[in-house]
């Protein structure tokens, strides 16, 4: 096993007053990101999804193996096929397979089976949580949380498109097998979400929500 090499921790203690400043700042800034589901074609400088995508590199992840691949998607012909596939798993899903409960709660957000957004956007990004690695030998490798490592990379990776001032949808058709299909994966990966990416059209609007409060979602003990 390699040693591991330590570096110091390039950490800045702030006052106490500009502490709180930062965290309200932070909070008021990411409290405005919005699902937003009707996106201009107008296309975002690519530097920015590089950039995006390395902040969400930086995310921790079990024994530090980060189990993530992501597929950033502009051609408009893949873009086409992914749509196709998943509007064939959305329009089976509305039609039948979710249940009544969880098509009520969906309701008052306007959505259905048609999905636009995935023609519509500039960027899809396919994210793909690695159930475990290959050695050099092409053995396998172990990965340790895999849906917590993936999950809080597509976190950072959201945060990070918004604080950049791009719009983001989360995207679960069930299943998305296509993904590994079309984008041509291999079998030790498997779809954790399709993001939409792109600028919002100008004229757009969202629906009127509103957010749990910190009693409601916190508490200290």
């Amino acid at each position: 096993m390699q040693k591991t090499v330590y570096m110091p921790l390039d950490f800045k203690k702030l006052p106490e007053p500009d502490m709180i400043k930062a965290s309200q700042g932070f909070y008021e800034q990411i409290k405005k990101r919005r699902t937003v589901r009707d996106f201009s074609s107008k296309m975002p400088p690519k530097e920015v999804i590089e950039n995006a995508l390395l902040a969400a590199g930086t995310a921790p992840s079990g024994a530090n193996l980060q189990p993530w691949h992501f597929v950033v998607v502009s051609n408009s012909a893949v873009k086409q096929k992914i749509r196709d596939a998943a509007e064939e798993e959305e329009k089976e899903f509305y039609s039948g397979r979710a249940p009544q409960e969880w098509i009520e709660d969906l309701s008052h957000l306007g959505t259905g089976w048609q999905k636009p957004h995935l023609t519509d956007a500039p960027y899809l990004i396919a994210i793909f949580a690695q159930s475990y690695g290959l050695n050099p030998d092409g053995s396998k490798k172990k990965h340790y949380y895999v849906q917590e490592s993936v999950g809080i990379a597509t976190g950072f990776l959201i945060a990070a498109l918004h604080n950049a001032g791009l719009a983001t949808l989360t995207h679960t058709p069930s299943p998305m097998n296509f993904l590994n299909d079309i984008l041509d994966r291999p079998k030790n990966e498997r779809a954790f979400l399709l993001l939409v990416v792109g600028y919002p059209k100008d004229d757009v609007s969202v629906p009127t929500i509103t957010k749990k409060s910190l009693g409601e979602i916190a508490e200290f003990v």
